[in-house]
């Protein structure tokens, strides 16, 4: 599950840098996506690593989700009879809801999709033409609202899972406890805003 998400966490640090260009003009964010489609295009052919990124992610995701199925079944056998009594446990507001997180999250990149990827949710949807897309969603506060719900439950779900993650590969060890919270918190807080600066920069007139 560290692994895998890992692998998403990278994704989703490259995709937010790209975003950003938008802050540059159309050009610069129109350009880099179609930087990335003729990137190994003698290869792979154009947009082919688009594709092959797309299926790395997909698996990703695939094992991802496995990973929590199973853990939460091991937790389940390992206490077959529930607790008479439970007391509150003690933790971040983010690891309790990390399961929910994760459904919304995954809601959500569905709803991604079909809105700026291939265009059949988008007011414009124009193949290619990220800003005019972008500038058409975001000038609604609806869809800002729609995007900065799942935005933020994905950096509480960073939150706990970097830090998790962390452990479970050895790095926070208690010696390092202090800062691998902050690291965590750090990577979260950068995602959320970075994601949410694109959307909320149109909405408010920043960027057209």
């Amino acid at each position: 599950m560290a692994v895998t998400g890992a692998v998403l966490l990278l994704y989703v640090l490259a995709h937010m840098a790209g975003n950003l260009k938008v802050f540059f003009g159309a050009a610069a964010i129109d350009g880099y996506g179609h930087f990335l489609r003729e990137l190994l295009a003698p290869v792979l052919g154009y947009g082919g690593l688009v594709w092959v990124i797309r299926v790395v992610l997909l698996l990703a995701v695939v094992l991802h989700m496995t990973a929590a199925i199973q853990l939460a079944r091991r937790a389940r056998a390992a206490r077959p009879i529930g607790y008479a009594h439970r007391p509150r446990v003690q933790g971040s507001y983010a690891a309790r809801t990390m399961r929910w997180g994760g459904l919304i999250i995954a809601l959500f990149v569905v709803y991604h999709i079909l809105d700026l990827t291939t265009g059949t949710l988008n007011p414009h949807g124009v193949a290619g033409e990220i800003h005019n897309n972008i500038t058409a969603d975001f000038r609604h506060w609806y869809i800002v609202l729609a995007y900065t719900l799942p935005v933020v439950a994905l950096g509480f779900h960073l939150r706990h899972g970097v830090w998790s993650a962390l452990r479970s590969l050895g790095i926070a060890s208690a010696r390092r406890a202090a800062a691998v919270r902050l690291v965590a918190l750090g990577v979260a807080v950068l995602v959320t805003v970075g994601f949410l600066s694109v959307p909320f920069a149109v909405l408010l007139g920043f960027v057209r």
